[in-house]
């Protein structure tokens, strides 16, 4: 408990910190792109938007010098939200890479044909089932591929920040404490 006062004592420079990390995971992402050819699958495009999402809640958050309950909650909720459709597609990605040969979708349209053709929502409910592409393993760290890396990640700073971003019980989540020494 005293660990998470203290935490939120910093929360500005935690949820900057965050939000960097989210960035870098982002960059990563553009690198391997870039120089080792990598081109993301639909699934991957989604994962790069709740990623960058989430940074940018976590800056909304930092932004906010002393976070009144309400503005506490909005911050918190923005965070939770975009760290569990990080989890929630990444989660997916995962599922659809542990298929079986045999099981797996077969290859779909790209993502910008689809933005052409279909609906915005018709363009998730295709890209959310996932295709065969989406089953390739390109590259692994530590035995786990990008999108477990991506769950990991989303899930551990979402956590983090619905934590540090919490509105306390009393007053402002970050209100000044008064040394009586």
């Amino acid at each position: 408990m005293k660990l998470l006062a203290a935490a939120r004592g910093h929360r500005r420079i935690l949820d900057v910190a965050a939000a960097l990390a989210c960035f870098a995971m982002l960059g990563f992402a553009f690198y391997l792109q870039s120089a080792r050819h990598l081109e993301p699958c639909p699934l991957c495009i989604f994962q790069r938007v709740a990623v960058v999402s989430l940074g940018v809640a976590f800056l909304v958050a930092a932004l906010l010098p002393s976070l009144p309950r309400a503005l506490a909650w909005l911050a918190t909720t923005l965070i939770a939200l975009a760290a569990l459709a990080g989890a929630g597609v990444s989660g997916r990605h995962v599922y659809i890479q542990s298929l079986p040969p045999d099981q797996v979708p077969v290859c779909g349209a790209t993502l910008d044909y689809m933005m052409e053709i279909f609906s915005p929502s018709e363009v998730l409910r295709k890209v959310l089932t996932g295709s065969g592409e989406c089953a390739k393993v390109d590259w692994t760290f530590l035995g786990l591929s990008m999108p477990a890396w991506v769950l990991i990640c989303v899930l551990l700073l979402g956590v983090a920040g619905v934590l540090v971003n919490l509105p306390a019980k009393t007053g402002y989540a970050n209100r000044p404490r008064s040394d009586s020494r």
